[in-house]
């Protein structure tokens, strides 16, 4: 590696960062080719997605979308062709795409900087599609980290002057107590109103989340009124030994939310700058209801809801996640990095 960043080296990396969204509508950042109007842009999550002539996965291959390429979404089709878990597939330039393996970026924007921090720390969302984060060392200079990907959250811990000369973010990863950084304008502070407790009259007694792992589906319920449905994605049953010696479907049983995170780096905890598929920093809304770490969050890294695709955990969309982050007890506040405590009922049932 490089001794030192040149800023021609660093331009070109931050690249990934897309900062002309801040000036330009969606349409700007995508190919030149996509000039039709795009009703929403998609990053690919997946090392490779084909492009079929029609919405069926039997049709011919015509192209193909590599990973955190972004391409228009002109029109959405439910698919009579499928898959029954997931039939959504979306219109691009040449063709048509499943959406399991792209996350919709429909709001990218830039925001302003904060002008102090709080003791503490504050929470902040990802509001582009992929920005690059660096590390500052003294001795190698900014070095590129994590590519960090929209709607993930991050603990602001400092604020200071970027290789740019912008002002930018230090994030201290949760996990790791490292702290690396990127452009200030490409957070947004989440305020501590938005995620206050949902429903704190109802006793805790009388609420509970039911996870059918048979229909890949989740269901909270207040007594015996159903106020909250959605799709899951449950683990897939290992078929050998794991290195740590955890199953990877998700436990059937009753259990209790016991640990509260906002922010959570997951995976083997690897500094690297490569792609790292088992690296997941900053997964948002963490509820974690078994021993082994096994819980409901966010997933920025695929749109296949309704089938098993994960480790253990029981992957949600990211606002589905966030309610029941919100929903749920022990209650959160908007400082906390953590909370522990024995909380809302949770019955996975096969």
């Amino acid at each position: 590696m490089p001794t030192d960043l040149s800023r021609r080296a660093f331009l070109k990396l931050s690249a990934l960062s897309f900062t002309s969204l801040a000036f330009h509508p969606l349409r700007a950042i995508l190919p030149p080719e996509d000039q039709e109007q795009p009703v929403g842009i998609g990053r690919v999550t997946a090392s490779v997605i084909y492009v079929y002539p029609e919405p069926s996965f039997k049709s011919e291959r015509l192209d193909r979308r590599q990973r955190d390429q972004l391409i228009s979404i002109i029109e959405e089709i439910h698919s009579p062709h499928g898959p029954q878990h997931n039939p959504l597939w979306y219109r691009t330039v040449g063709g048509f795409v499943h959406s399991g393996y792209l996350q919709r970026v429909e709001s990218s924007h830039l925001n302003s900087p904060l002008s102090r921090l709080s003791e503490g720390g504050q929470l902040g969302e990802l509001t582009v599609p992929i920005a690059q984060s660096y590390l500052r060392t003294g001795d190698s200079g900014w070095q590129p980290l994590y590519r960090l990907y929209y709607s993930s959250n991050y603990w602001i811990t400092h604020l200071e002057e970027g290789p740019d000369g912008q002002p930018w973010y230090g994030l201290t990863d949760d996990r790791l107590r490292v702290t690396y950084y990127v452009p200030a304008a490409y957070l947004r502070p989440i305020p501590e109103t938005e995620i206050s407790p949902l429903s704190p009259h109802v006793p805790e007694e009388h609420k509970k989340i039911v996870v059918s792992l048979e229909r890949q589906a989740l269901v909270a319920c207040e007594g015996d009124q159903v106020v909250f449905r959605a799709p899951i994605s449950s683990g897939l049953p290992s078929h050998a030994p794991t290195i740590n010696g955890i199953p990877t479907d998700t436990p059937g049983g009753n259990f209790n939310v016991s640990l509260k995170l906002p922010s959570r780096h997951m995976g083997n905890g690897e500094l690297t700058s490569a792609f790292a598929p088992a690296e997941y920093p900053g997964v948002p809304w963490v509820s974690t209801f078994h021993a082994t770490g096994v819980g409901f969050h966010g997933t920025y890294w695929h749109n296949n809801f309704g089938t098993r695709m994960s480790s253990g955990c029981v992957n949600l969309r990211n606002e589905d996640a966030k309610w029941i982050y919100r929903w749920t007890t022990p209650v959160v506040g908007g400082r906390d990095w953590y909370k522990l405590g024995r909380g809302t009922l949770i019955q996975v049932t096969e």
